[in-house]
């Protein structure tokens, strides 16, 4: 799903769409697409417009967030995860969603995603990871905390991070 384009890097959208995905967009992006040579299989919208390019399928939004409206029809079509390119990150969006498909947001030169307590991974030294809400009861393994909500690895290894909450997006930088 391409919800904007403006903060996005052309080379790792590229890389993404070696996959062949679906690929979903806003009517704006999708116009934006097709300038680049990329074929669109959904445009969002209430207003069908030109028709950019041949077999797109228009996905009405009625009085949904663009999100929302293409989340909802992935989740319907059972797909199971979801990559989704913006301008910017808006939790609310895609927090109905978390149950339902596993959703990774690209946005300004991050990657956030949801994850539940018990999360571990292995990160170099000195990445920068973001939370995105302040979790309840929050206890961290091989990060130090530089700003609220803000940490950085202290050193090559894994990272842990435990909380009472259902879940909390994290970013990092990409």
């Amino acid at each position: 799903m391409i919800l904007g384009l403006d903060t996005f890097d052309r080379e790792l959208l590229g890389q993404l769409l070696e996959w062949s995905p679906t690929v979903i967009a806003t009517q704006q992006v999708a116009e934006q697409l097709s300038v680049m040579g990329i074929k669109v299989d959904r445009v969002l919208g209430n207003d069908v417009g030109d028709v950019l390019q041949s077999n797109v399928t228009y996905l009405s939004v009625h009085n949904d967030s663009p999100a929302n409206a293409a989340l909802s029809f992935l989740v319907v079509e059972k797909y199971g995860a979801v990559n989704i390119v913006t301008d910017e990150f808006v939790a609310t969006d895609y927090v109905p969603f978390v149950s339902q498909i596993n959703i990774v947001v690209l946005h300004q030169h991050k990657k956030t995603y949801p994850i539940s307590s018990g999360f571990t991974k292995w990160l170099p030294a000195e990445d920068i990871i973001t939370l995105h809400s302040e979790p309840s009861n929050l206890h961290s393994q091989g990060l130090t905390q530089t700003a609220p909500q803000e940490f950085k690895t202290a050193t090559d290894g894994v990272i842990k991070l435990e909380f009472a909450d259902n879940f909390v997006f994290i970013s990092e930088t990409v």
